[in-house]
């Protein structure tokens, strides 16, 4: 055995980061486990909302009500993660009167504060709605970014003491006598990892508290223990565009339907979403007519999109979750509150809590009843501040007006930095000189590259979720190896190669769904210079390895971006848009937007 701690928090999407934070500033002994980066899971794989409550004034009230007193206690304490976008549900001529009324009545009742407008007035604010919007409900919605938010939360535990461990699984939770005594996690090898401790290693974590924060994959560390977390997974699709076709989030008013919102976040707009229940959060379809669906349906609301470029799509899958026997069939209709499992009281093993269901808008009151729970359970008396200490980067925004001056932070680069480092801004940019723009897209300095390694190491991947470099239009492609030259002084050269593949590999990914008309063509760019002119495929002239000629004589099996292997000689096949001579009309993309 290593050491005995208080609490383990086992995930670190939102809810986690939260609870680690709370219990650190409670003054509790506290370690965070990973499996990946932090934001692995769901949190990582959303589109970025931060509900006002309106989407459940109508279904679920309780939740409503929780959403717009998060909404604003986060607009305080993390205001360098969110943008206050304000959001509009807009009514189409098909769509229900009664239904209108009833979102806005739900509104009042919820406590949210909503304005009526006209269509006209609709359009004024955001000129690219369909002419045929009628009227909408405008309520303060906003976007959030959840990397920045659970990275500061993670910061924010650290300096009170907590152990933030990422990379490393679970592979067992330690039960003794009946009880819930800590946890085995592995310490994983890999391109691009930092550990803490040797990679390929096991270490026992003992602590009087275990806490289940790991959203969908409840179930499966609820097994280790010996008990069942009945999570019911469900999927949903988002896909990025390239500009900001709109700055206001913009919902359609109507039912419970797929494709019904567009928020605008950083550069780019993500469309959302669908709802579909899965039997594994790991292993479920990821099918084109859901991006299509995305694409096709939001242009009612918004006809840019028709033409616009479509940079990726990704899956995400929701923690959602009801007590045994309620029998709901259809997901839209499972509450998206959340759930506390005391498995002491529930299933007679003490020692353990599972924390399911929620949203990201309330990780922090989801974190504050947990951790209250939990003290509770230890006989330890400590009170909540997570509701009024600002998180690092938004300790004083008045200071943002004044950095901007003193940094000269005018010009569009300058400003995203101070937007993306808040109050830490005048520390971090001070540290270069002359900083250059290492990611061109996204207007990421090499300042905040190497603030981003500093706690991130080698791991490129978590670097981009610090800055989002390479997440912009290109995907990586004009960046990837501009980035991957900042471990170059602290780290061997076989790391770096590593660590630029991963991030490359990684951005790739997520283009097969969107592989069509001038993005198309980029992910061919991108795929010469780092394939070709990198010459990273596996080509002849690489004289370290024995390449099969055949494969190439065949066009099988053919290296994909990064020299994956198999990938670019399907590419147009993998994601492109089967029987669809619209496809080359689609490539004709306004990359004018906003």
């Amino acid at each position: 055995m290593d050491r005995q701690v208080d609490v383990v928090v086992v995930g670190g999407g939102s809810t986690g980061c939260g609870v680690v934070r709370d219990l650190a500033r409670r003054g509790l002994d506290t370690v965070l486990v990973e499996k990946g980066n932090l934001t692995h899971g769901t949190t990582g794989r959303m589109h970025g909302l931060l509900h006002s409550g309106g989407r459940y004034a109508v279904s679920d009230q309780k939740s409503a009500k929780e959403c717009i007193e998060e909404n604003m206690v986060l607009r305080d304490i993390a205001g360098h993660c969110v943008e206050e976008t304000g959001g509009l549900f807009v009514k189409r001529p098909e769509d229900s009167e009664e239904y209108f009324q009833e979102k806005l009545e739900g509104c009042r009742a919820c406590d949210i504060p909503v304005e009526v407008i006209d269509g006209e007035e609709a359009r004024r604010r955001e000129p690219y709605l369909a002419r045929d919007v009628e009227k909408a409900i405008a309520l303060p919605d906003g976007a959030v970014d959840p990397f920045r938010l659970c990275v500061s939360n993670a910061a924010d535990a650290r300096e009170h003491g907590a152990r933030v461990e990422t990379h490393a699984p679970v592979t067992d939770v330690l039960v003794e006598d009946g009880e819930v005594v800590g946890v085995e996690i592995e310490h994983e090898t890999g391109p691009g990892k930092r550990v803490h401790r040797d990679p390929g290693t096991t270490e026992e974590i003992r602590a009087r508290h275990v806490v289940n924060a790991t959203g969908a994959w409840a179930g499966n560390v609820g097994e280790m223990a010996g008990v069942d977390v009945e999570v019911r997974p469900s999927k949903g699709v988002m896909t990025v565009m390239n500009t900001r076709q709109v700055d206001t989030v913009i919902n359609r008013c109507r039912p419970k339907g797929d494709a019904d919102i567009i928020v605008p976040h950083e550069t780019a707009c993500i469309l959302g979403t669908t709802d579909e229940e899965v039997d594994d959060p790991e292993d479920y379809p990821e099918e084109d007519w859901e991006v299509d669906l995305m694409i096709e349906t939001l242009s009612e609301l918004v006809p840019a999109l028709e033409d616009a470029r479509t940079l990726r799509s990704f899956w995400g899958v929701r923690p959602l979750y009801e007590p045994p026997g309620t029998g709901t069939e259809d997901p839209t209709d499972i509450t998206r509150d959340y759930f506390l499992l005391d498995h002491g009281d529930r299933d007679g093993l003490p020692g353990m809590t599972t924390i399911v269901g929620g949203k990201l808008t309330t990780y922090r009151m989801m974190a504050e009843s947990i951790s209250d729970h939990v003290c509770d359970a230890l006989d330890y008396e400590a009170t909540c501040d997570t509701a009024d200490a600002p998180l690092p980067g938004s300790e004083n925004p008045a200071r943002m007006e004044e950095l901007m001056d003193e940094f000269g932070l005018r010009s569009p680069v300058a400003r995203r930095s101070g937007q993306r480092l808040g109050s830490r801004a005048d520390d971090v940019l001070d540290e270069y000189d002359p900083n250059p723009i290492v990611c061109n897209c996204e207007s990421v300095t090499r300042a905040e590259i190497q603030d981003a390694v500093g706690e991130a190491g080698s791991d490129l991947n978590a670097v981009r979720l610090r800055t989002r470099a390479s997440m912009g239009n290109c995907q990586g492609g004009f960046c990837t190896h501009r980035i991957a030259s900042e471990l170059a002084e602290e780290y061997p050269e076989p790391v770096v190669r590593d660590a630029e593949d991963e991030l490359y590999q990684e951005r790739w990914k997520g283009q097969r769904h969107a592989l069509w008309g001038e993005q198309l063509s980029q992910a061919m760019l991108n795929h010469m210079l780092h394939a070709t002119t990198m010459n990273r495929d596996g080509d002849p002239a690489n004289l370290d390895e024995t390449v099969d000629f055949g494969a190439f004589d065949a066009g099988a099996g053919a290296p994909g971006p990064g020299g994956s292997g198999g990938e670019a000689g399907t590419a147009a096949a993998d994601g492109g848009r089967a029987s669809d001579d619209a496809a080359t009309d689609r490539g004709r993309a306004n990359d004018g937007g906003r």
